[in-house]
């Protein structure tokens, strides 16, 4: 019978390489609460809809990349491909509008699903951490929500970030850039990869986005959205670059970044990491001022950012950043006699009752095969019992690193190993 393998696309995120996970993950969860972000957990599939309507139907996401189903009753279930939809829609349901503080400031960590294909740093079920602040048109909000992305990566080790900004404009900028974008555009029609092609008609600021070289040297001189901002778009654009540079968070404008979502409106941006002559981008965001509204909501401006943990763990490795993760135990218990074990056993609850990293041998091994398992478990300690312990109630207290070691009274040893690792 052959052997069940894993889905192409996804990955085991096994013992050993999980420590890093969780390290990322509370560092996520320490800044958003520096910055009063709470924690919201949406479900992992929703509606179908909800996606269509809120990431937008010509999107690669909702036309290419969704795992869909049709369920009896129900309609169309979709696994989140992202999560800001999600999170409106709870913000909806939920009418956080009414809620005495404002604006809601949530943050997220959690599986997506996306039918991509895969390759470094991109698998088809991916973890993000993302963060959405609803209620405010500020532009301080806007820079907040760069700076806490910037922050967490710097607070891991990363260097060389760059931060691309642009303002995509509101609904009404974009209509008046449309139409002199759109007749650009049908003068290279032909020329145009087949996907651009069929943007031109539905959603051609997405054509600017287009990874294709042959795409971007066509359109290098299509007319610009920043020449088509109001006046209102281009204050606030303004403001938003004053405000970073207060926080001495150095940007490029990028007219050309529109990001691959619908629900964007002024203010996007993307971090990269400049790696050996190639561009990675770590994390992408911006405003989607309209989108309470299309999820039946009362029409309050939001913004928001996710980015990939597995891309973040990789452009961690490939600086050669070590995350402080310590695996090690505080004690092994060793058992040198059959007799020992039950004690043996009592002794190591009470050691993790006290809040204590702790194991013991359950495989009859020998007292020196014991300890090598405790060396490869780095423990820092080991509490030792054998007939004499047994017979005088005690314990011998092992220093691992330096081979020091002293007789306690088994009724103190927790205590005793207490103070020592203090």
């Amino acid at each position: 019978m052959s052997k069940i393998q894993i889905p192409r696309g996804t990955q085991d995120v096994m013992p050993g390489t999980v420590e890093l996970w969780q390290y990322v993950e509370q560092k996520a969860r320490d800044l958003c609460r520096r910055y009063n972000y709470h924690e919201i957990r949406t479900p992992i599939f929703e509606h179908t809809e909800l996606f269509q309507r809120g990431v937008g139907e010509t999107t690669d996401i909702v036309e290419k990349e969704m795992y869909s189903v049709e369920w009896r009753g129900e309609g169309g279930l979709t696994l989140r491909p992202e999560g800001t939809a999600g999170v409106v829609r709870s913000y909806v349901e939920k009418k956080l509008y009414g809620a005495p503080n404002q604006p809601t400031k949530m943050y997220y960590i959690g599986p997506m699903f996306r039918h991509e294909r895969p390759q470094a740093g991109r698998f088809r079920q991916f973890t993000q951490f993302g963060i959405e602040a609803i209620g405010a048109v500020d532009p301080a909000i806007d820079a907040e929500t760069i700076a806490v992305a910037i922050r967490f990566y710097q607070e891991l080790g990363l260097k060389g970030l760059s931060v691309e900004l642009n303002s995509v404009g509101t609904l009404e900028d974009r209509a008046r850039h449309r139409v002199e974008l759109v007749a650009f555009l049908n003068n290279v029609r032909g020329e145009l990869c087949e996907d651009c092609q069929s943007r031109i008609d539905r959603n051609p600021l997405r054509v600017l986005d287009c990874k294709n070289a042959k795409c971007r040297a066509l359109t290098k001189d299509a007319p610009s959205i920043l020449d088509y901002l109001s006046e209102e778009s281009a204050a606030h654009f303004a403001a938003v670059q004053s405000y970073l540079t207060d926080l001495e968070i150095p940007f490029t404008v990028n007219p050309r970044l529109v990001r691959g979502l619908d629900y964007y409106t002024q203010t996007a941006f993307e971090i990269k990491m400049a790696e050996i002559g190639a561009v990675e981008t770590l994390c992408g965001g911006g405003r989607y001022n309209g989108l309470v509204a299309e999820l039946g909501g009362e029409d309050m401006p939001g913004i928001g950012f996710a980015l990939s943990i597995e891309r973040l763990l990789l452009a961690l490795e490939k600086q050669g950043v070590e995350l402080p993760v310590d695996t090690a135990i505080d004690c092994y218990v060793v058992v040198q006699t059959p007799e020992a074990k039950r004690p043996a056993f009592r002794l190591l609850d009470q050691l993790r009752g006290a809040g204590l990293t702790a194991e013991m041998d359950y495989l009859e091994r020998k007292m020196k095969a014991q300890l090598k398992a405790a060396d490869r478990l780095q423990a820092r300690y080991t509490l030792i019992i054998g007939e004499a312990e047994l017979q005088a109630g005690t314990v011998v207290l092992k220093e691992m690193g330096t081979g020091e070691q002293q007789t306690v009274s088994a009724g103190e040893a927790v205590a005793a190993l207490i103070s020592k690792l203090k």
